[in-house]
């Protein structure tokens, strides 16, 4: 059985525009989706990328603005007109639901959707815990047992082993599928991860000339 490792942040919407898309290629190749959410300003500073109030309008209107937009629309995700009121919030309790529920299954699956669905379709502040109760209960989870083991420190600890590990990796930001130690960064590279799991990419042989 195949399994694919997914790094994403919990309020990211390229990870949420990909969310369905993942989860249909895993049931159609009958492969496991291993959860590893992250804080992402970490991962991404730690690549020398540009803090998101340090780029320029024209980059923010085209990669989180128009780029966002044509792709919910290819593939049929509903998404607000607008970058959520509240996303630069804390996330952390919101990463720990996923978390809390184990890095497989079903349930963890539903978790992670629902979160992004929320942010990016309904404008939900994913730091607000009645928000957060909210969305476990619709889940058939007990909120404030939820909610407790979400926020508590054994689960916080993994979010921050999770975003060391992305960091380690050099991985550039959600979200991230690995498939078979292989990275794919980015939901419009889906096609090329089912390709994965279909017939396997040969070895990386790039090589740089210019790194002693």
């Amino acid at each position: 059985m195949s399994v694919i490792e997914y790094v994403y942040s919990a309020h990211s919407a390229f990870a949420y525009l990909g969310s369905a898309e993942i989860q249909r290629i895993c049931r159609d190749h009958d492969a496991v989706l291993v959860h590893k959410p992250v804080l992402l300003s970490p991962v991404v500073e730690a690549q020398r990328s540009p803090a998101f109030r340090k780029r320029t309008q024209e980059h923010v209107d085209y990669f989180f603005g128009r780029e966002i937009e044509r792709w919910a629309e290819y593939r049929s995700v509903p998404i607000i007109n607008h970058r959520p009121s509240q996303h630069d919030a804390d996330y952390s309790v919101a990463s720990g639901m996923i978390i809390a529920l184990g890095e497989t299954g079903l349930q963890t699956d539903r978790m992670a959707h629902r979160l992004m669905e929320a942010h990016w379709r309904e404008d939900v502040d994913l730091s607000d815990e009645t928000a957060l109760k909210t969305i476990a209960q619709e889940l058939g989870l007990d909120p404030e047992t939820h909610l407790e083991r979400a926020a508590s420190r054994e689960v916080q600890d993994k979010l921050q082993a999770n975003t060391t590990w992305a960091v380690s990796k050099a991985l550039f930001g959600s979200p991230t599928y690995i498939v078979d130690g292989d990275p794919f960064y980015g939901q419009d590279h889906l096609h090329l991860v089912e390709r994965a799991l279909e017939t396997p990419f040969k070895p990386n042989n790039w090589s740089n000339p210019n790194v002693e």
